[in-house]
């Protein structure tokens, strides 16, 4: 029987199912775990580790890992399991939406709607999707399906990644020749100390004005900071923003109807997080039943 210590909320079908086998005891104190299970809210630290003497195998219930010291682990031969491209429509699903709603400025019209306004007079100056030249930055599990979508609705898809088969899509060589040509640029890479802030002022100047910036990816890649100084000034024509340095965020925000934020609720689907909750539970299974 192996002790399980759950480190962060997560989805209650896999407690249940947890409870329900006999192969595992839940309990409340990470020193008597055998099986960690945690999320990016964890910070998984060498010192949280060196808590759990008897630790057997973390098991992370997302897909990003930057929350955990890959080194510390492995100098104990500790294992991970975690959730490579479980939510990767649910993301992706989200940055379509967030591109219709910026490109068609609905959350303006909303805006003015809810004070009295009935405004069409400007409508014929925004376009269709096909108008738009969309920047792909990560053409990994999300990136690939956002690109996916976004072709289907006729937009020419150009992407950078250095260490994926881009196959058929578009691509340029390196971030510098992507973002002149891209009408909006969408992140979906890893937090890496590569990508750390690989979108920062520069960059943004870098951008064609009145260009829209989407982060689904991990709040460390962006400077938001920037990015809002860029959307005051014009220069940024949208910014769309579900990750955060710190979650929840601690500061003032524009009112500015160009400005779309979420709670990192990018991967945060009845769908996304019912078949997390199985396969992160099987993925305990084998590891537990493996000779």
């Amino acid at each position: 029987m192996k002790n399980v210590f759950v480190a962060a909320p997560v989805e209650r079908a896999l407690v249940e199912r947890l409870k329900a086998d006999p192969q595992f005891t839940l309990v409340d104190r990470i020193e008597d775990a055998h099986v960690l299970i945690t999320r990016t809210i964890n910070d998984v630290s060498r010192e949280m580790l060196a808590k759990a003497p008897g630790l057997e195998l973390v098991a992370q219930g997302t897909s990003g890992i930057d929350n955990i010291d890959l080194d510390a682990l492995a100098e104990r031969n500790v294992p991970l399991v975690h959730l490579p491209g479980i939510n990767a429509n649910a993301v992706a699903e989200m940055v379509i939406g967030q591109i219709i709603m910026l490109t068609r400025t609905l959350p303006l019209y909303t805006r003015q709607m809810q004070q009295g306004t009935w405004n069409r007079d400007d409508c014929a100056t925004r376009h269709e999707m096909r108008h738009y030249v969309l920047g792909v930055v990560g053409h990994g599990n999300v990136g690939s399906r956002v690109a996916r979508l976004a072709r289907a609705f006729g937009m020419r898809v150009v992407a950078y990644d250095p260490y994926v088969d881009l196959g058929e899509t578009e691509w340029v060589s390196s971030l510098e020749k992507l973002l002149p040509i891209a009408d909006v640029l969408t992140l979906h890479v890893p937090l890496t100390n590569e990508t750390r802030r690989m979108i920062s002022a520069s960059e943004i100047a870098a951008l064609k004005p009145g260009t829209i910036l989407i982060n689904a990816a991990r709040g460390k890649v962006l400077n938001l900071d920037a990015a809002l100084t860029a959307l005051t000034s014009n220069h940024l024509g949208g910014l769309a923003v579900d990750t955060f340095d710190i979650e929840p965020p601690n500061r003032p925000w524009p009112d500015d109807p160009r400005l779309i934020l979420t709670p990192h609720i990018g991967g945060c689907t009845h769908e996304a997080k019912s078949t997390a909750a199985e396969l992160l539970y099987r993925k305990i299974c084998d590891f537990h039943n493996a000779p």
